[in-house]
C-alpha cells in the first residue's frame, strides 16, 4: 500500500545511514572587556580664566596718563573695551575730565565685583559712553571693605541712583553722597547678596517672617 502524504505538503526525507544531523555553529562569545582603570587621583579644578587684556595706546590714553600721572596705574583693552585703572581718590577728577575734556558725559552704569580673599576686596567700576565718538570707557578701582570712594553725584547726577544700588548690593558706601540708603531691598533687610560670602539661597528669613507672614521659601 502507498504511504499516505498529509495535503500540501512533503516529508523531510530521513538522513541516510552514517550521516547525523548537524546543528548550526554558534559563534564564540567575545570575551568580557576589562573595566577602565580609574586615576589614582582626581584631576586638580581648572584655574579661573585670566582676561587676556592688552596695552591700550591712543591719543586720549597718553593724555590721561600725562594729566594724572602715578593715580593711573594701566590703560588697557579687552576686546575692544578700553579700561583705566586708577587709585580711589583719583575716580571722580578723572570722569571730569573725561566729561568736560572727551566729551563722556554720560554715566551708564557704576557696579562692583568682590573678591572676598584679596586685601583690596572690591573692585568699583564706572562705565562711560561717549555721544560724539560712539565709544564706552571704563574707569575701574580697588577699595579695601569699610574704603568709602567720593561721590561722582556731583559730576554725573545719574550716580546717585547708580551709587544706591551698589551700596545695597555691596554694601560699599559712597563718601558725601546725597542719600545714602538701600534702593532695591527694604531698608530693614540685613546682609548684602552680590558679595561672595553671601549664599545665593540666603536671604533675611526675619524680615521676610516678620513682614510677610511666611517662612523663606529658600
Amino acid at each position: 500500500m502507498a504511504d499516505e502524504r498529509k495535503p500540501g505538503g512533503s516529508e523531510t526525507p530521513p538522513p541516510k545511514n552514517g550521516e547525523a544531523k548537524q546543528q548550526p555553529v554558534k559563534p564564540a562569545a567575545e570575551p568580557p572587556k576589562p573595566a577602565a582603570a580609574k586615576p589614582a587621583h582626581p584631576a586638580p579644578p581648572k584655574a579661573p580664566a585670566v582676561m587676556a587684556s592688552t596695552p591700550w595706546d591712543s591719543d586720549l590714553a597718553r593724555e590721561l596718563k600725562q594729566r594724572f600721572g602715578e593715580h593711573i596705574s594701566e590703560t588697557s583693552t579687552y576686546l575692544g573695551q578700553n579700561f583705566v585703572v586708577a587709585k580711589p581718590e583719583a575716580v571722580v577728577p578723572i570722569v571730569e575730565y573725561l566729561k568736560l575734556e572727551a566729551d563722556f558725559d554720560y554715566l551708564v552704569d557704576v557696579t562692583a565685583v568682590d573678591w572676598p580673599k584679596r586685601a583690596e576686596r572690591f573692585d568699583v567700576v564706572y562705565v562711560l559712553y561717549s555721544f560724539p565718538r560712539n565709544e564706552r570707557l571704563r574707569i575701574k578701582t580697588y577699595i579695601t571693605e569699610g574704603y568709602r570712594p567720593q561721590t561722582v553725584v556731583g559730576v554725573h547726577l545719574a550716580g546717585n541712583w547708580l551709587e544706591r544700588e551698589v551700596f545695597d548690593m555691596f554694601g560699599i558706601e559712597f563718601a558725601g553722597h546725597p542719600d545714602m540708603r538701600r534702593i532695591l531691598l527694604p531698608e530693614e533687610w540685613e546682609g548684602y547678596p552680590l558679595r561672595k560670602d553671601y549664599s545665593i539661597l540666603q536671604q533675611d528669613e526675619r524680615w521676610v517672617r516678620e513682614n510677610l507672614g511666611i517662612e523663606s521659601g529658600q
